[in-house]
C-alpha cells in the first residue's frame, strides 16, 4: 500500500511525530511512503524509507495527484497549515479534488490521519 506524506513547513514536525508514533503499523502493513521534497528529507532523517518527489511548489503535489489518478497511491496524509498562504495552491486544490474524484482517503490534520491509519 502506497501512502503519500506531505506537510507544510509549519506542520513538518507534527508529521514526523505522527510517523514515529505509528512506525510499527507502517512496518507491519508494509506501507510504501512517498512524499514531497522537504517532508521526505525530514522523514528520512528520522529513519523512515520514503520515495522523495519534488518539493510541493516545484510540482511534488502534482506528482502525488498523478499517482492518485493512476491508482497507485491509496492514501494521502497532507498536514496543511491553514494560517499560511501557499503559492502552489492550484496544485494543492487539484490534489484534493483528485482524492475526491478517485475516492482516495485524505487526511489534512493529525486527528483524521490517526483514524485513517487505524483503519488499515
Amino acid at each position: 500500500m502506497e501512502i503519500a506524506i506531505i506537510a507544510h513547513d509549519g506542520k513538518k514536525t507534527k508529521m514526523i511525530a505522527f510517523l514515529e508514533e505509528h512506525q510499527e503499523v507502517l512496518k507491519q502493513k508494509r506501507i510504501k511512503l512517498i512524499g514531497t521534497g522537504t517532508t521526505s528529507t525530514r522523514a528520512r532523517e528520522a529513519g523512515f524509507e520514503v520515495e522523495a518527489l519534488l518539493s510541493g511548489p516545484y510540482g511534488g503535489d502534482a506528482q502525488i495527484a498523478s499517482r492518485v489518478a493512476e491508482g497507485s497511491c491509496a492514501m494521502v496524509l497532507f498536514f496543511r497549515d491553514p494560517h499560511e498562504k501557499h503559492p502552489h495552491e492550484p496544485d494543492i486544490s487539484m490534489l484534493l479534488r483528485l482524492c475526491d474524484v478517485h475516492n482516495v482517503p485524505l487526511a489534512t490534520n493529525p486527528a483524521t490521519a490517526e483514524l485513517l491509519i487505524r483503519s488499515i
